[in-house]
């Protein structure tokens, strides 16, 4: 499919939703850093997962994904935190977040 599993912790499940944002390269990950890919994804519907974003971060330093500790592991939970509240509405649905990014109208009680 693409180079992107030739990055360390990149597997075919993440391979698939990165390039399902438009992310098909290693190269093009590493130009977008962690913090912008992690974004697309949200923006295009995945469910924020703390552990998903870290291991992104991880990744793209060539380190184990479960070398993330402390207080680094702190201060990207409050990164991914400022990214999800940005991004991504808790009170939504994936349906109704899907069907309004198609642009289906949204219904005004």
């Amino acid at each position: 499919m693409s180079d992107l599993t030739t990055i360390r912790n990149i597997g075919p499940a993440q391979e698939k939703a990165l390039m399902g944002v438009g992310i098909t390269s290693a190269a093009q990950l590493r130009e977008l850093g962690a913090d912008k890919a992690y974004t697309r994804l949200l923006k295009s519907g995945s469910r924020p997962h703390f552990i998903m974003y870290y291991v992104l971060h991880m990744a793209l330093q060539g380190r184990p994904w479960n070398d993330c500790k402390g207080e680094e592991k702190q201060k990207l939970r409050v990164r991914f935190d400022k990214i999800k509240a940005a991004t991504f509405d808790v009170e939504r649905s994936e349906l109704e977040t899907f069907l309004n990014r198609i642009g289906v109208v949204e219904v005004k009680p």
